[in-house]
């Protein structure tokens, strides 16, 4: 487009952004909203077919209707003369392909967070009934608050479906990332964009393709021939599971993997969950002991131990060696209806006169022959002798009238001795 700035009347091209093999992207301003716009201009060798133009035309006009925070969003679609472009939202920031070139291998918390997003966007738009059909690091833009954003929708598609013929440069502007089938020159499918993903997951993941090959061609046959590389190959520390999902959805047949990118993006945020589980039961099992009172901690030879306070005896080295109990042992509580619980040595059968504090433990009585009955264990098992209150200090009431009665009935006789009634024995 030499020497034009302006489409439509609306769209002021300000400066290119980059380039691809059916289009190029420019930097604009959108007088009628005063806001900065990205708008990809298709190359004059597409346009040049009217179905090609037509079928893209639909496909921006879908993708337009799609809102996802993971997905560009398509402002407007339209043509100034024998120019065809699509206007979409600005995006502040470098695409996925530059940072990993910038950075190899990504944290594995960070590729697996950015392969979520790509499952998201894309899944959102498999929902839709649309294909990317180009899905790559160079369509996979990162914004300043780390969100992702799948661009380029529609071109590929639109291509595919109007020359499915044509082996040009313009199709195999990026063969590192064609799932079998697009190599081979059938329609892409959902399938075919999950291929794709396996392919972004696994450059994050390494740092480096799967395949590589001197020519398109030996690309090709690697897609479709090829053994499948594991990520674990280049980086032992992933995951086995993870590493196990790459090489499925890199199958060479589109049932062997999975049929959506949702499908992928649920499998992926099970890994994460697991990861950070084990990372979450780790932690905990490094966590230091907590401190027990009676035990001393352990000190470096070169901490002095505090001063003592004062009154304060140290007690005999071989008392401080022993180890201290964690807790006072509780007494196990008096189950009324099961005396073997007390556990206790049984004691001598009390007086009956003798008071028994209340409330405790029935005494027991003994035997005919001296014994207490005892179980196994050394428990008492009865007969219990029925507990009494204790009865007040003092001398009996009783008692002490009998006494007195006593010593009156002797003192009315000692008359009696004395005049000879009753003979002294």
């Amino acid at each position: 487009m030499p020497g034009e700035t302006l489409l439509n009347q609306r769209y002021e091209l300000v400066a290119q952004q980059g380039s691809g093999g059916m289009s190029v992207i420019y930097r604009a301003l959108d007088r009628m909203l005063g806001r900065m716009v990205a708008i990809k201009i298709l190359r004059p060798n597409l346009t040049k077919d009217p179905a090609f133009v037509e079928k893209f035309q639909q496909e921006a006009r879908s993708v337009a209707m799609m809102s996802h925070p993971n997905i560009v969003t398509v402002h407007d679609v339209g043509s100034d003369g024998a120019t065809h472009y699509i206007v979409m939202e600005m995006i502040e920031g470098d695409d996925l392909k530059k940072l990993i070139k910038a950075q190899g291998a990504l944290p594995f918390e960070k590729a697996l967070e950015y392969g979520l997003q790509i499952c998201a966007g894309l899944g959102f738009a498999h929902r839709s009934q649309l294909v990317h059909a180009d899905v790559k690091p160079q369509n996979i833009l990162i914004n300043r608050e780390n969100v992702l954003k799948v661009t380029d929708f529609g071109i590929a598609q639109a291509y595919t479906d109007t020359m499915p013929q044509t082996r040009s440069e313009v199709v195999w502007g990026s063969p590192h990332y064609f799932a079998p089938e697009q190599a081979r020159g059938e329609k892409p499918s959902p399938a075919s964009d999950v291929y794709s993903i396996g392919i972004v997951l696994f450059e994050m993941f390494t740092g480096r393709l799967p395949y590589v090959g001197s020519s398109q061609r030996e690309l090709a046959l690697a897609h479709i021939q090829a053994e499948i590389p594991r990520v674990k190959t280049f980086m032992p520390d992933l995951p086995d599971d993870l590493s196990n999902v790459i090489v499925k959805v890199m199958s060479k047949r589109p049932n062997d993997r999975y049929r959506h990118a949702d499908q992928l993006g649920h499998i992926l945020q099970q890994i994460r969950e697991r990861g950070r589980s084990a990372s979450q039961s780790t932690a905990a099992g490094r966590m230091a002991p907590p401190t027990v009172v009676g035990q001393q901690s352990a000190r470096a030879p070169s901490q002095s131990l505090p001063p003592q306070a004062p009154g304060y005896a140290a007690p005999p080295a071989q008392a401080a060696a022993a180890p201290m109990p964690l807790a006072p042992r509780r007494a196990a509580p008096y189950a009324r209806a099961n005396p073997q619980a007390l556990g206790a040595q049984p004691t001598a059968q009390p007086h009956q006169n003798q008071a028994v504090p209340l409330p405790g433990p029935p005494s027991p009585v003994f035997n005919p022959d001296g014994t207490i009955n005892v179980d196994a264990t050394g428990g008492y098992t009865g007969p219990f002798l029925p507990q009494r209150r204790a009865k007040p200090e003092g001398a009996d009431i009783v008692t002490i009238v009998l006494v007195i009665l006593a010593f009156l009935a002797v003192a009315g006789l000692a008359p009696l001795y004395l005049l000879g009634v009753f003979p002294l024995i």
